[in-house]
């Protein structure tokens, strides 16, 4: 078993990376006084685990990521008669440790609260952090809180019961964090793709640790998001944007963004255009997409006018000095309009 320690302004998490932990971790919880949140498909594989504890079972997907799951939340918390000494379990993905840290954050002012991340995307990034929201009226995230978990589980044998597509969708944020800030990470992706894919535990362990630990290196300088923590947003701005605007998956919607600020790092003259083909080219491995339809072009660029980090004519972009080393930049709308148009496919 791995361990990592986030150390925040507004409290510290653990961070335990192994196998077979999920057992371990209901094993320590006292029945009485925990209660889980999870999700109709982590219940099923697991729920025989969860005997004895109270528990919240909601629709998984990004469209019940709503203030109304929450507030169903509520109502049963009440009817569990939680006190201040309630500990509040999320055992899923991202969109139930979302749910979970944003209701437990907010209910009586605040219950403790942990995560067992069952999904890559989960374990290397939605889990981490300590930002917990809900999506409103379209836009995503818009409503949270930044608020660490006591711990985060990360097992990794809950990725054998996973679909292709979820490991496609944390993949992208692996690559992410290799690209902002690890170069040799990016190398051993590439190296030991196929790991990824037959889910190697042995040779994709110390990968996985090594992109986590990126993400709790730049939390733990900046928890607030002011200056540093921006960078975890490279290919974020524009693919909440793709994301919401297309229907396509959080993975998939991130790696086109990512392909986008790294053209732009290229008409920056930050990024070498072999750079972007290796880029590129990993994602595609892993079945990730790297450009965009064009009748889907207008509708981006409209989902990114609404972004909150857009000041006038520009918008602050995550751009990429090489691979691994990240810069923030004001962007101007007319180059990344330039840039999705000449990444459309017909």
């Amino acid at each position: 078993m791995r361990i990592l320690k986030l150390m925040g302004a507004k409290g510290s998490s653990t961070v335990f990376l192994g196998s077979n932990l999920l057992e371990e971790i209901l094993a320590f919880c006292k029945k009485d006084k925990t209660v889980i949140i999870t999700d109709k498909n982590v219940d099923m594989f697991y729920g025989d685990k969860f005997s004895g504890f109270k528990k919240v079972i909601i629709e998984g997907g990004e469209k019940n990521k709503t203030s109304y799951t929450a507030w169903d939340i509520y109502n049963t918390l009440l009817k569990f008669g939680c006190e201040r000494n309630t500990f509040i379990l999320g055992i899923g993905g991202g969109v139930v440790c979302d749910m979970t840290g944003f209701v437990a954050s907010t209910y009586l002012r605040g219950l403790s609260f942990g995560f067992v991340a069952t999904t890559l995307l989960a374990q290397v990034d939605a889990a981490i952090g300590g930002k917990n929201g809900v999506n409103f009226n379209g836009y995503k995230n818009i409503i949270g809180t930044i608020n660490q978990p006591e711990f985060v589980i990360c097992d990794l044998s809950t990725l054998k019961t996973l679909p292709r597509q979820e490991i496609k969708n944390g993949m992208a944020e692996v690559i992410k964090h290799a690209l902002i800030a690890d170069r040799r990470l990016f190398l051993e992706i590439e190296k030991n793709r196929d790991a990824f894919i037959t889910l190697d535990l042995l040779h994709i362990e110390p990968l996985i640790f090594n992109s986590m630990k990126v993400k709790i290196e730049i939390v733990s300088k900046d928890e607030t998001e002011k200056n540093e923590r921006r960078k975890l947003n490279f290919g974020h701005t524009f693919g909440h944007a793709i994301e919401l605007s297309t229907g396509v998956s959080h993975g998939e919607a991130v790696s086109i963004g990512m392909v986008m600020e790294a053209n732009l790092s290229i008409s920056r003259g930050l990024l070498q255009p072999y750079e972007l083909e290796q880029i590129k080219a990993l994602l595609a491995f892993f079945d990730l997409p790297v450009e965009i339809h064009c009748h889907q072009k207008d509708k981006v660029m409209d989902a990114i006018m609404k972004d909150k980090k857009k000041e006038g004519d520009y918008i602050y972009s995550v751009l990429i000095n090489g691979i691994g080393h990240a810069v923030i930049e004001k962007v101007k709308i007319r180059e990344i309009r330039e840039i999705l148009y000449d990444m459309c496919k017909s």
